[in-house]
């Protein structure tokens, strides 16, 4: 028999918290902070992603947040047909932004996909920096 994904039952109109996996056997829940913490991961390893950004901004300066708090710099949206990642990155300077928000957008959608099985139906990324390596050149 086919599986179904839902959301479970919005309480207070805020979103929920959990996705729902039914199956025949029973039933799996994933938080909406483990979904950010996949993507967090997959997105710090990418080529060109100097850290994860905090998704405000103070005084114009993104804030670099540590290995352990990786799922701060996401936010998971739970819709109908999938979900919905928005990414806070600090990229590398020289690096073309383009092709370093491409690539974390796949990579993103396809570690998630094959860590929960669940469609991934768009990825933003948000530049926050640049980040300026200090070694010195001739």
């Amino acid at each position: 028999m086919d599986s179904k994904t839902k959301t479970n039952p919005q309480r207070t109109g805020k979103p929920p918290r959990t996705l729902i996996q039914a199956r025949d056997l029973g039933r799996i829940e994933v938080s909406r902070h483990v979904v950010a913490t996949i993507a967090g991961h997959a997105a710090a390893g990418c080529y060109g992603v100097v850290a994860m950004a905090a998704r405000g901004l103070r005084d114009g300066l993104a804030e670099r947040l540590h290995r352990d708090k990786v799922h701060r710099g996401v936010e998971v949206e739970v819709r109908e047909d999938g979900i919905a990642v928005s990414l806070y990155v600090i990229v590398e300077y020289g690096t073309r932004v383009s092709e370093v928000a491409h690539n974390l957008g796949n990579a993103v959608r396809y570690s998630v996909e094959r860590t929960l099985g669940l469609p991934v139906v768009e990825v933003n990324v948000n530049v926050q920096g640049i980040h300026v390596s200090g070694g010195g050149g001739s």
